[in-house]
C-alpha cells in the first residue's frame, strides 16, 4: 500500500466500490454518517476475499 492510497482502501477492494465509497465521503448530516458506516461494513465483509489490488506479486521464478 503506497502512502497516498487511503486506509479504508485496504478494506474496500473493487473500484466501483472506491468509487461509491469517495461519492459518501463527501456527503455531509447525520443519516449520511449511518450511510457511509453501514456502506464500509457491508463492503469490508463483501471484498475480505478478494486479493487486494494495491499489493503488486513481486514473486520470482
Amino acid at each position: 500500500m503506497s502512502p497516498s492510497t487511503p486506509a479504508l482502501h485496504r478494506w474496500i477492494k473493487t473500484d466501483c466500490g472506491r468509487a461509491k465509497l469517495a461519492e459518501l465521503q463527501q456527503r455531509t448530516g447525520p443519516a449520511n454518517r449511518v450511510r457511509l458506516v453501514w456502506f464500509i461494513l457491508i463492503a469490508a465483509l463483501r471484498d475480505w476475499r478478494l486479493p487486494d489490488p494495491d499489493q503488486s506479486d513481486v514473486s520470482t521464478s
